[in-house]
Order: C-alpha cells, then structure tokens, then sequence
C-alpha cells in the first residue's frame, strides 16, 4: 500500500485560479462533494489554456481530451467557500501533459484536496495524437516544474 501524499503548500504553485464554490457543490453531508472537485480541475486547466488563446471549444482542430484524473481528499470545502486553484505542469511528453493541480479552500495556507490531471492533445475529427508544439507548448511551459 503506498503511503497517503502530503497536502501542496501554496508555494509550491506560481498560477492559481479563482474557483467560487456554489450552492448546489454542497452534497447531503453538508461539504462539497467529491465528483465536484475532479469539476474544479477541469474548470481551472481549461479556463487557463483557452483565455491564454491556446484552446478554443469550438474553433480548434486540436483539443485536449482528459485520461487520468486522480485526487486526494484533505479536509472538507463548503459553500460559499473560494476555491484557489494551484496548477503546474508535472510532466510535458509530445502529445501529453500531467499538471498537478491543489485546491486551496479560501486562504488556506495547504492544499484542501489535490490530484492529477492528464490531458492528451488530439486532432478533433480523427482523435488522433497531434505534436504539442509552437504556442500551446509555451505556454505550459511556463508552468513547468523543474527538477
């Protein structure tokens, strides 16, 4: 069995984005519920990528579809809390990346949850892996983190 991960500090991350929890995140136990956060992860990475003009929804012949998501609970978010998203770019491979990603609950100064998140980048139609190449790989490079 492997051991439980560490909570991020919020040091460890240079981009955060804002996420407001909503009324409806709130599940019967009171807290946010669990699917929700994997929600956040997506909301926080693309956001990012399409007002860096790297993605666009219905304009692209590339987009990013997800592989793997993972996350590790820490302690509980609830409504009307605001999410600051920490993420970084873990791993930059030709057609992939891994970005780790932590939610910080208000401004708390460890990660309330955190996971992974693996985007591969393929051509709309044929879904296909395509090159991560020219501006799109800039820009997560600049989130890189380096050994």
């Amino acid at each position: 069995m492997s051991e439980r991960a560490e909570p991020f500090s919020r040091d460890a991350f240079r981009l955060f984005r804002p996420i407001p929890t909503r009324w409806m995140d709130n599940d019967t136990y009171g807290h946010v519920n669990n699917v929700t956060y994997l929600s956040y992860f997506d909301t926080a990475v693309n956001g990012w990528l399409i007002e860096n003009g790297v993605l666009s929804l219905t304009a692209s012949e590339e987009v990013f579809l997800v592989v793997e998501t993972t996350c590790s609970y820490f302690s509980e978010v609830t409504f009307p809390d605001l999410i600051h998203a920490g993420v970084r770019v873990a791993r930059l491979g030709r057609s992939s990346v891994t970005y780790d990603i932590a939610l910080f609950r208000n401004d708390d100064p460890q990660a309330a949850a955190q996971g992974r998140f693996v985007h591969v980048l393929v051509e709309r139609d044929s879904r296909r892996p395509a090159a991560i190449e020219g501006a799109r790989r800039t820009l997560l490079e600049s989130i890189l983190v380096t050994a």
